[in-house]
């Protein structure tokens, strides 16, 4: 049976007196990307920080890799890695001295630390900066540096908050496909506020909002939430609007970028994709693909959010 690598029960964290988390469960089983979602002072901050040991909650138990991360806290850490959004560089010493100084901080072996070393900076393609000063980094490969002190003891539950923030967008792609990289063989919960970061990296969704977990699943499923009610086909030969429109359950059509693309509208009707093809192989328009519409994810956001969503 597959080890939990995270398990929160009954969670709640209160600052004076005001609950930011409450009553939180939630368990991290599989690896790769989770996207923990929430409106500014959702409580994703908070839940973080319980997470990673760094503040210690009010109420409920956290359990990493099945030890008590309240009761034996040196033993759990080891088997969290953390970057905050602030990465915690020392920007006087080398690459080197850096993740030498983060592996000592985890407690590791001395004996294992180089050859930890080593394997973080391949993982995040930092080999030949080893010499250089952390204040003569780009902003993208202090994040790196960030990410590798993140995973330099090997740890199977990595924290990272915000990761791209402030990053050009070529640097975005280049962390998003690190983070995607680290995921395969631990899990990755990444804090965000960008959607089309969620869209891009995420294979599971966590999503706060006053403190109260609303939703937990794939994207797909965060996705289909709400459903959607438009199909998007492609046609080598199509008719004119006016004879699309007149599909069983069709509504409406709307032409799309090119004059091959169109986007159907429809209401309750459950076969309007079948329809849509047979009526295509019948009058030989060339159907060559279709597809259920997804949901916009900042759709998806207002609705679990309860904020209106301006389309």
């Amino acid at each position: 049976m597959e080890q939990t690598k995270v398990k929160v029960e009954n969670l709640s964290h209160r600052y004076t007196s005001q609950w930011a988390v409450k009553d939180v469960s939630l368990e991290i089983k599989e690896n790769g990307v989770i996207g923990l979602l929430g409106s500014n002072g959702a409580g994703k901050s908070t839940l973080m920080n319980n997470m990673c040991g760094t503040l210690d909650q009010t109420k409920g138990d956290i359990y990493i890799n099945g030890i008590d991360l309240r009761k034996e806290p040196l033993e759990a850490k080891k088997h969290i890695g953390f970057l905050p959004q602030k990465a915690p560089l020392h920007p006087d010493l080398t690459v080197d001295e850096y993740l030498v100084h983060c592996a000592r901080l985890r407690l590791m072996e001395k004996d294992h630390i180089p050859a930890a070393i080593e394997k973080a900076k391949i993982k995040c393609g930092i080999m030949h900066f080893s010499e250089r000063l952390l204040r003569n980094l780009s902003g993208g490969y202090q994040q790196r540096v960030g990410i590798a002190q993140a995973i330099v003891h090997d740890p199977q539950f990595v924290v990272l908050d915000e990761p791209t923030n402030g990053l050009d967008p070529n640097q975005i792609v280049e962390v998003r496909n690190l983070i995607k990289n680290i995921a395969k063989n631990r899990a990755v919960l990444v804090s965000t506020h960008i959607l089309s970061e969620v869209e891009a990296i995420c294979d599971y969704i966590k999503m706060i909002e006053n403190g109260i977990m609303v939703f937990e699943g794939t994207t797909k499923e965060f996705h289909n939430i709400i459903e959607t009610k438009a199909i998007w086909a492609s046609m080598k030969n199509p008719p004119a609007i006016a004879e699309l429109e007149k599909i069983e359950g069709v509504v409406s059509v709307e032409p799309l970028a090119s004059d091959e693309e169109f986007r159907f509208r429809f209401n309750e009707v459950k076969n309007v994709t079948e329809n849509i093809i047979e009526t295509s192989v019948k009058n030989k328009w060339r159907l060559s693909e279709i597809n259920t519409e997804k949901v916009p994810l900042d759709k998806v956001f207002a609705e679990l959010s309860k904020k209106e969503f301006i389309n």
